[in-house]
Formats: C-alpha cells, structure tokens, sequence
C-alpha cells in the first residue's frame, strides 16, 4: 500500500467533508469552499471523522494515484482551515511592489508597472514595499499564482534583481573580469 495513501486524513472542528455523486470530493471549512474530482479506482470514504482512501487494485499507476488524491484531500482540509500563503521579495535597484487602489503594482524595470491581476479567492499583501504576500486556500493555485508573479522579473544571478521567493536561495555567478 501507498505510504502516505494509507494514512487517513483527520477532519478537525468546523470542517465538513462529502463525498458526492462521481466521486467528487467536496470539503467546506471557516475559511470556504473547495471540491476535486477523485479518480474511479481511487474510493473515498468517511470513517470516524476521518477520511480515508483506499484503491481499486495494485498497478503502479493506481498506486501513485492513491498517494496522490490522499495529499490532495489533506491540501483542501488544511486549505479551509488554514489558508496558504507564499511571500515574494522584490530586489533591485528602484524595484517596488506597491497598491495603488485596489490593485497590486509591480515596479520591476519595466517602462510600465504591472498590475497583478485580481483572482477569485487569492488576496495580495504587501508589506516594506519590498514584500508580496500571495494567500489563498487553494494551495495549488497559490502557488501558481506566485510562480507566475515570479515569471514576471526572473532573478538574475549576477545581481539576484528580480522577483523571488523569500526563502529562495539565487545562486550567483561572478562578473566579468577586467585585463590586468
């Protein structure tokens, strides 16, 4: 069996799990409302206010899947209790990320600011005027949507300017060398 597929996922207080029509998984927290659509050979049960995930038969890829779909679930239940959050840094020389109304600005050397755009469900923060917070509770579609603020100014690694994340590491490469 799946390491991480056989581990059932626990449903805290104020969580409401459902497994509907088509194996559709729907769970409602504090925080919203998520549903995925779980594959047939994976099935879905509620147990003693777990949820647990067991498969069809033991082929390689039914077995990938059942890890899969588990972490998926325990992703939603954490989202709707929790929330996600990713943090970007903007580093260079005149590079800002600031709100001018309701919208997010990013400064990043461009001849034009560029807007983030707003997303059913995701919330940006920003804070030193260095500093965006992505937060959301779907965990997958934060970090998409932080990946593709990142996209907009890629680090460079001769200056590490651009948009990273905050505990990434950019590795640096050196100048280049004047004769002597």
């Amino acid at each position: 069996m799946s390491r991480i597929g056989r581990q059932p996922v626990q449903i805290p207080a104020g969580v409401e799990v459902k497994v509907g029509a088509d194996n559709l998984v729907t769970v409602k927290g504090p925080k919203g409302e998520l549903s995925k659509a779980v594959n047939p050979v994976i099935t879905v049960k509620i147990e003693n206010n777990e949820v647990v995930c067991t498969r069809a038969n033991d082929e390689a890829q039914t077995k990938a899947m059942h890890g899969l779909y588990r972490k998926l679930i325990a992703n939603m239940v954490e989202g709707v209790t929790n929330g996600y959050s990713k943090t970007l840094v903007v580093n260079g020389v005149g590079y800002r990320a600031f709100k001018e109304g309701n919208k997010v600005l990013l400064d990043v050397g461009f001849s034009h600011n560029v807007p983030l755009e707003d997303i059913p469900g995701i919330t940006y923060e920003v804070a030193n005027g260095n500093e965006v917070t992505v937060k959301g509770i779907d965990k997958e579609l934060v970090g998409q949507i932080a990946a593709n603020i990142r996209s907009i100014r890629i680090p460079d690694p001769y200056h590490a300017y651009g948009v990273s994340y905050k505990d990434e590491v950019i590795p640096r490469k050196e100048g280049k060398k004047g004769k002597k």
